[in-house]
């Protein structure tokens, strides 16, 4: 099974969306049906990436390689290591979850939309586990698409705005990425991202380079001041969208300074780290007095995703710092190790804030704080894990968002002192947030007559939110079997950091 299980994990979402698809508007059931048993498979088929993973190599495993495009030298070249076997698992776990929160909020083309999951999922697996920079871009910008269509068709009253603008910032931040890979391709004569990471480049190479995919990262993640999009897309989009662009999508930016930029642009990572870091502290910091601001739910959770995606940038250019003082790399392998936590669990954390938010909605049709207020009168289930849910969110001890951010913190106290202090911030602004939203919208008197008539979550819903639940705390109180899939991967990393490739 190993020998083509990442090939598995990529197709049999797209072929199952080309199956959905075929089976036709006229019946839902079916669609709804077919999408959850494809999704349910991909996750079991992902299964061996955690059971059967090797943590005490830092070798790519599940390989995958046979001749693409023989002229230009282009491989059908996949594999994973300690950095993209998590986040595929996430990727996989999320499919399901998609499918059965849109169960009955989907009611327009519901076979054009169980597809374009199905194929998005897909497509994300296959950014992950591509190790030929070529076919990593493919399946980088192809995964647009489907999320264009989602935000596009099933989306809410500026959708048509809120698509273009997504759309546009994400293309034209990978062009300039594309420019790069195709100037790595000339000057080596191979694809393999692999080789790249070995390639000696002079330093001025290795800034357009860094800079290059700094704007195509940068946009993914998002970090400031090319974070506007994402709350225009997040307010816009169906809940699953949301779900998907939070818990799944952000995360590319992040994994691919991990796969890139560090790697291949050591020396020039470790001139420019100054702009990555205050780039993410204002993201921290800023984002989060901007969060406190709003008055739309979805608004609020999307600039807090902003802000606790600045740790993950964050905790990944410490390490140079850390380096610069220490000449050690122990407490970079930290904040290296944090950043990548801290992915998974913002992945768990906001894709459950946003299903809480879709479970409203789909009840009142009102995204803003002010239609509510009183909800744990009438649903002490839903209130039971939306509050849980936004504790997570502020950083409670014995939640995953405690794990990844207190690791960056302690590793920025190593960098600097007012890294630490200034990324510590949010845990006060996370709970101000956080808490505020919680007394505005499930505490206090009940808002209106809407409110008053409200029915508690049901069976499908309460399952969604328990599984969310059940993954933060876990990885809250247990989080080794998550660092220990890391560990040897982040100490290959930082010996690509230590090292100059400077011709």
């Amino acid at each position: 099974m190993n020998g083509f299980l990442l090939s598995t994990l990529i197709w049999l979402p797209i072929v199952g969306g080309i199956a959905v698809m075929l089976v036709g508007g006229h019946r839902p059931a079916m669609a709804r049906g077919v999408a959850l048993l494809v999704t349910m498979v991909t996750f079991l088929w992902s299964l061996p990436l955690f059971f059967s993973f090797d943590t005490t190599t830092a070798v790519m495993q599940f390989v995958e390689s046979r001749p693409w495009v023989e002229t230009f030298n282009i491989r059908y070249y996949l594999g994973v290591d300690g950095f993209s076997a998590p986040l595929i698992l996430l990727t996989s776990f999320f499919g399901p979850l998609v499918v059965i929160a849109g169960w009955r909020s989907i009611t327009k083309n519901v076979n054009q939309y169980m597809a374009a999951f199905l194929v998005m999922e897909g497509l994300m697996i296959g950014v992950f586990s591509t190790l030929d920079g070529l076919l990593f871009y493919i399946f980088f910008e192809a995964m647009l698409i489907p999320m264009f269509l989602v935000i596009g068709i099933w989306g809410g009253p500026r959708r048509v705005y809120a698509t273009l603008k997504f759309f546009l910032y994400t293309f034209l931040g990978s062009v300039f990425m594309l420019i790069g890979l195709i100037y790595l391709y000339i000057q080596s004569g191979s694809w393999n991202i692999l080789d790249w990471h070995t390639m000696p480049l002079s330093l001025v190479a290795q800034k357009w380079l860094f800079l290059g995919f700094l704007a195509a990262f940068s946009v993914k993640i998002p970090m400031f001041p090319v974070h506007t999009w994402l709350p225009d897309a997040h307010v816009e989009a169906p809940t699953g969208g949301s779900v998907i662009l939070a818990a799944i999508m952000l995360k590319i930016g992040g994994y691919g300074f991990i796969r890139f930029s560090l790697p291949i642009t050591p020396d020039a990572s470790a001139v420019l780290d100054w702009l990555v870091i205050a780039l993410s502290l204002i993201a921290v910091v800023y984002i989060g007095f901007v969060a406190l601001a709003q008055q739309d739910m979805k608004k609020l959770i999307a600039y807090s995703s902003i802000s606790h995606m600045g740790f993950v940038t964050l905790g990944l250019f410490v390490a140079f710092s850390i380096y610069r003082n220490t000449g050690g790399v122990a407490g970079a392998a930290l904040g290296v190790e944090g950043a990548m936590v801290q992915m998974i669990s913002h992945g768990f954390i906001s894709g459950a804030l946003f299903l809480t938010v879709g479970v409203l909605y789909d009840r009142v049709h009102s995204r803003m704080i002010k239609d509510y207020g009183g909800v744990a009168n009438t649903m002490p289930w839903f209130a039971l894990f939306a509050v849980f849910f936004l504790m997570a969110n502020s950083g409670l001890p014995g939640t995953s968002g405690f794990v990844g951010e207190f690791m960056v913190i302690l590793s920025s106290f190593q960098a600097n002192f007012w890294f630490a202090f200034l990324a510590a911030l949010t845990l006060i602004l996370g709970a101000a947030y956080s808490l505020w939203l919680a007394k505005r919208v499930i505490f206090g008197a009940v808002a209106n007559r809407q409110v008053e008539n409200l029915q508690d979550i049901n069976s499908r819903e309460a399952l969604v939110l328990g599984i969310l639940a059940v993954a933060i705390l876990f990885f809250g109180l247990w989080p080794q079997p998550l660092v220990e899939m890391l560990q040897v991967s982040v100490d290959h990393l930082l010996q690509h950091i230590v090292q100059s490739k400077v011709m």
